[in-house]
């Protein structure tokens, strides 16, 4: 029951302080808060360390250079300050693979996690960092030049970005490990992690973070939902754009921003899994 309460008191302090901060809506707090609990009651420290490092690192990215990227903002459904689906969309696979892993201790919930994390971070990494590149970013598809921030688009600063961001993920599930080890079911090394356990951790965070983000990259350029502006005849994600309603233009009406970001977790942990083989 104390790790209950606690996870809920430094779930809840951190989501008012992104509420403050403007990281986080109202709905976005709240869900924050009990996604939060949940990380740190059903499981410990390394689950809610990476939920926590994925969350702190987007948010200050995300203020990087403010004023350049607020032009960008307008023209996609998501801005830096995360709602309630976008808290779900990142956060929620990784807690259900928590819930599982209390349920029933194996690796294979402690691999996919980190794959999860990684790709979410990943993405959120290359998107802030690779937007403020001097170079536009390329269609992962054909590599026609497109748009700072248009969904499909790969540049090199941001995939360095999202390599960094996946290795990161895995030396930091490797100390948060150390600190507070695995059940001894879960743990790669029967209840802490050891050198070769780390260096599985350090590539699955490395290859799930990249897997999953170009994963999400293809999918944007290829099934998620855009519209088009009747006025000036971008392409982008949300419903109203200079003022005028849009018009949808390609994808899959479901396949929003925040289903991208789902089924794009789901690969980058799919891709972690594989080293389990």
């Amino acid at each position: 029951m104390m790790d209950w309460l606690i996870g809920l008191v430094c779930a809840g302090l951190l989501a008012a302080l992104g509420y403050h901060k403007h990281w986080l809506s109202a709905s976005g707090a709240i869900a924050a808060t009990i996604m939060g609990t949940i990380y740190y009651g059903a499981g410990n420290v390394f689950w809610f360390g990476l939920l926590i490092l994925f969350f702190i690192s987007g948010s200050v990215l995300s203020r990087m250079k403010r004023e350049r990227k607020r032009s960008m903002e307008q023209d996609y459904a998501k801005g830096s300050r995360r709602d309630a689906g976008q808290v779900f969309a990142n956060g929620g696979l990784g807690m259900l693979l928590c819930i599982g892993n209390a349920i029933w201790p194996h690796p294979g919930w402690t691999l996919g996690f980190i794959g999860i994390m990684a790709t979410v971070t990943a993405d959120t990494w290359a998107t802030e960092i690779g937007s403020l590149s001097r170079k536009p970013p390329r269609s992962v598809l054909n590599g026609r030049v497109l748009e700072p921030g248009a969904s499909g688009g790969v540049s090199f600063r941001g995939t360095t970005a999202a390599a960094l961001a996946g290795f990161i993920i895995g030396l930091a599930a490797w100390m948060f490990t150390l600190v507070s080890p695995l059940p001894a079911a879960s743990s790669m090394a029967a209840g802490t992690a050891s050198i070769a356990d780390g260096w599985l951790m350090l590539a699955a965070g490395l290859v799930g973070g990249l897997v999953g983000c170009f994963a999400d990259s293809y999918l944007g350029a290829t099934v998620q939902l855009m519209y088009r502006c009747t006025v000036c005849g971008k392409q982008v994600e949300t419903t109203v754009h200079c003022g005028q309603p849009t018009i949808h233009a390609r994808g899959w009406r479901w396949m929003n921003n925040d289903m991208v970001n789902a089924v794009s977790s789901i690969v980058g942990g799919a891709a972690a899994l594989l080293f389990l083989i």
